[in-house]
Order: structure tokens, then C-alpha cells, then sequence
């Protein structure tokens, strides 16, 4: 049932993984009590599975000085941000238990403005404007460089997962026909269920012997304050540019770089000419593969199945597609961490 919620891509059974798929979904089913449909999604392409699962895990399920609670508030405010109902579902039922109905459903509804608590309404308006140059919200002050790499690490790192979501699953967690009040009610049930998962504590470090040591590009200096979450981000940089070079051409990495050079985090409008006009001139496959990185780095809830199809006539492996479009979301995603270290540090 679970892996009827992944779509263009036929995900690893858990019952027939090997190698880093089997030793990733172990970790994965022993920390969130199932293989969840995000390391599904990630399945095709064993690197970049594993490239995932240390990014969320390390700077979110561990246990640091930043509370459980906070970060899940801070996962859901960048799921709202970047329109991924699916996440934002996941990550208030967390805050239904571990901060409460009124907090969780103020996230949801992106009334910040309604969170009681002053610290809890500072970080999330920080976290659900952190893409955006020019109206970015500052970090909320009296952070140390531990909290802030820990929280950034967060950022990043569901900048980059709401993107994949997007991409590869079902638009929704919950039913979307429930009525407020039965909505509400079945939050708090599986925030029940999911209880050990928030609550228990994970010791930092497990994901990382899945990962190639790599070092930490100066552009992500940000993360090096907890060692941990700066591992993550460097092995996981290393496996989406080794991802990015077995599909993507040089042509096409460069024009996405181009464009996120000038990119300042607005939304892109409902129309895509904007993307067609910036690949008008390369040749098909090229066109293909640049159309579905553009969208998912800034647009993501507008890749579909014409967008699927199209890079399927040029490159048909389930591989070629997560790689893609993982590098393209990770493009973004750091950029992100870079520009809002640098905002932070001003």
C-alpha cells in the first residue's frame, strides 16, 4: 500500500533490498518504525538514497540542543513554503504531540502569526522565508553556531526533500475530502502512533558510513560547528554531483547554475514559459532533461507526468530519473544553506 503512494519510478521491496538499499532501509525502518515512501521515492539510485537519509536524519532525528519540536516546526514551515501538502501533513502530526493541535494547525494554515510561543513563531517565520532574498525574516537572535548549523541543516535539508516529494509522490499524506474537525482528529491519532519515533533518543552519526567521505565544500562552511550534519552535507554533496555527471550534461548543469545564480526565491507564477524560453535552443534530450531540473529546483509542484515523460524518451532508467532530479533539488537546497549563512552572518 505504502509504495502505491510513489509514482513514475518502481521502488526497491523492502523484502528483496540489497547492499546500501537493504542497510539504508534498515536504519530507516528502526528509526521511523517502516521503510516511510521518501526513501522509497530515493530507491532507484542506492548513492542518492543514501545521500537522503543522511541529510534528514542527521540535523533532524538526532538528539541535539535543538528540541524535536522546534525542528519539526521548522520542517513544516519550509513545506509550506515550497507547496508540498504531503510534507507539511507529516510534519504537523508531529508537532500535534510534541507542541500541540494549536501550534501545528497554525504552521499548517501559514498563520505564524497565531503561534503562542515567541521562540517557536521567530523560528519558523526564519525557516519559512529562509529561500527568499529579499523578504527573508533573520534568524532568530541568541542562536549559537551549533543551533544554527543544526537548524539550518533542517532547512536544507527539507528544501530538499518537499522538492523530491513533489516530483515522486501523492500530493497528499491524509485523505483530502476529511472535514476540519476529522482531520484534526486523525493528526492527533497518528501523532500517537508516531510518538516513539519523535521521542526517542538517536544517537548522531549512524547514516554516515553510508556515505563517501568527502570534504566539506567552503560554501556549506555553515554546517561545521556540528560535525555530524556537516559529514551529511558533504557526502551528500558528493554523491549528487557524481549523480548530476551520469545523466545530466555539462550544457544543462551550467544553465541550471546560471539561473539559480540570479534566482532570489520568488515563486515562478503558474505559467512555465519562462522555464521554455530558457531551453528553446538545446537540442531534445538536452531540452528533456533541463525542463524537469529547472522545475523541480524552483517549481517543483509543477513537474507532472508530460514533464516525466519527455526525460523517459531520452533516458528510460528509473536511476537516471531520481538522479536527476535529486541533483536539481540539491542545487537549490544548498544554495539556499549558502545564501542564509551569509544572511545570518551580516
Amino acid at each position: 500500500m505504502i509504495q502505491r503512494q510513489v509514482r513514475y519510478v518502481s521502488p526497491v521491496p523492502a523484502a528483496s533490498a540489497t547492499g546500501v538499499v537493504a542497510e539504508v532501509y534498515a536504519q530507516v525502518a528502526d528509526e521511523m518504525r517502516l521503510v516511510v515512501p521518501p526513501a522509497l521515492m530515493h530507491s532507484p539510485s542506492p548513492d542518492v538514497l543514501a545521500a537522503y537519509w543522511a541529510l534528514v536524519r542527521e540535523p533532524m532525528v538526532t538528539v541535539g540542543p535543538v528540541d524535536r519540536g522546534t525542528k519539526e516546526a521548522v520542517a513544516a514551515a519550509v513545506s509550506v513554503a515550497n507547496i508540498c501538502p504531503y510534507c507539511a501533513d507529516m510534519h504537523t502530526v508531529g508537532m500535534y504531540d510534541l507542541s500541540g493541535e494549536q501550534a501545528a494547525e497554525a504552521v499548517a494554515a501559514d498563520r505564524l502569526q497565531d503561534l503562542v510561543d515567541p521562540a517557536l513563531r521567530a523560528v519558523t517565520a526564519w525557516a519559512r522565508t529562509a529561500h527568499q532574498l529579499d523578504d527573508a525574516v533573520p534568524a532568530p537572535p541568541g542562536l549559537t553556531a551549533g543551533d544554527r548549523a543544526e537548524l539550518l541543516g533542517v532547512v536544507v535539508a527539507f528544501h530538499y526533500l518537499t522538492r523530491m516529494v513533489n516530483v515522486f509522490l501523492a500530493n497528499f499524506l491524509l485523505p483530502p475530502g476529511l472535514a476540519p474537525w476529522s482531520r484534526r482528529r486523525l493528526k492527533q491519532g497518528i501523532s500517537r502512533v508516531m510518538r516513539p519515533t519523535l521521542r526517542d533518543p538517536r544517537v548522531p552519526g549512524r547514516s554516515l558510513d553510508l556515505l563517501p567521505t568527502a570534504p566539506l565544500p567552503p560554501e556549506a562552511s555553515w554546517a561545521a560547528p556540528r560535525p555530524a550534519v556537516a559529514a551529511a552535507v558533504a557526502g551528500a554533496h558528493q554523491v549528487f554531483r557524481l549523480a548530476a555527471e551520469r545523466t545530466v550534461s555539462a550544457e544543462v548543469r551550467d544553465l541550471l547554475t546560471d539561473y539559480l545564480a540570479g534566482w532570489r526565491g520568488a515563486e515562478t507564477g503558474i505559467s512555465t514559459a519562462w522555464c521554455e524560453q530558457l531551453i528553446a535552443d538545446l537540442p531534445p534530450a538536452d531540452r528533456a532533461v533541463a525542463r524537469l531540473c529547472l522545475l523541480t529546483a524552483v517549481a517543483s509542484y509543477q513537474v507532472d507526468g508530460e514533464v516525466v515523460g519527455e526525460f523517459r524518451r531520452h533516458h528510460p532508467t528509473d536511476r537516471s530519473l531520481v538522479d536527476a532530479a535529486a541533483w536539481a533539488a540539491w542545487s537549490a537546497s544548498a544554495l539556499i544553506g549558502t545564501r542564509q549563512a551569509a544572511l545570518s552572518a551580516r
